[in-house]
């Protein structure tokens, strides 16, 4: 089966998933809301198999992510908005658009080139949709969005129009400085809202820093949890082989064991 009748027949199944006479209950009772949880869950455990190297999987979860946009096209085309087509073809146009280097002008661009075009086509397209720059700065970076991806995509924005560290030592001594605030403001009330104020900087200039490497802050943090979680259970292994537990042991029986597993990973 080729590429266009393996969508064809994917599109008819998911017909038959909403048709109102012999469709799936569930299927039936979803709306365009419902199924945004799914998409979600859909796009992360993507990421994961990626992640760890689970390649075999990956063709079977970007299946169910491919469900999740062939879903939505399927309501939209029972409301009379779109098809799943016109998302395709809306698709088609917006990547010719966005890379003339490659469908128009045939020309190498460097890194810095590459970014610079983006940005300007991008602020182009945002300039289109809106009565007002003023209106269209944010309006393209969902509200939903993590706060960690968020907060980078709004640096890059901030970045295309010149405002920015020329390299990441700006930005890191900016985390020095937020950090200088955190101290403070913990010190003079660790509960108060200032407090919650100052670690959010704190963590929007750390953003920062990683954009400037070139390093993306979820999947940095997704990692970061990924290496506690392994080491914590190595910390329970460890204490169980000297008949103690997690359970059981003290703060600082605990903070030795982390320690000893931490020299053994170097």
């Amino acid at each position: 089966m080729d590429d266009k009748q393996a969508i064809e027949q994917s599109l008819a199944i998911m017909s038959k998933l909403r048709d109102p006479e012999s469709g799936c209950p569930w299927d039936l009772k979803q709306d365009f809301k419902s199924i945004v949880p799914h998409t979600l869950e859909e796009a992360y455990e993507v990421a994961d198999c990626i992640e760890k190297g689970e390649l075999t999987e990956l063709k079977s979860e970007l299946g169910d992510l491919l469900f999740q946009v062939i879903f939505y096209a399927q309501l939209a085309k029972e409301q009379g908005l779109f098809d799943f087509a016109d998302v395709a073809n809306t698709l088609n146009d917006k990547l010719v658009r966005r890379h003339p280097h490659v469908f128009a002008e045939q020309s190498e661009l460097t890194d810095a080139e590459l970014s610079e075009q983006w940005q300007a086509i991008k602020a182009q397209e945002r300039a289109e949709k809106a009565a007002s720059p003023q209106m269209s700065l944010w309006q393209d970076i969902p509200d939903a969005m993590p706060g960690l991806s968020k907060a980078k995509k709004i640096q890059q924005r901030v970045a295309s129009l010149g405002f920015d560290w020329p390299s990441y030592h700006g930005a890191l001594d900016k985390v020095a400085e937020e950090v200088d605030e955190v101290k403070e403001a913990l010190a003079h009330d660790p509960y108060s809202e200032h407090s919650a104020e100052e670690l959010g900087d704190l963590l929007f200039a750390t953003v920062n820093v990683a954009r400037h490497i070139k390093r993306d802050p979820e999947q940095l943090l997704r990692s970061a949890n990924a290496k506690f979680a392994s080491r914590f259970e190595k910390v329970a292994a460890y204490l169980d082989e000297r008949g103690q537990s997690l359970e059981t042991a003290s703060l600082e029986e605990m903070d030795n064991a982390w320690e000893a597993i931490k020299k053994q990973a170097k």
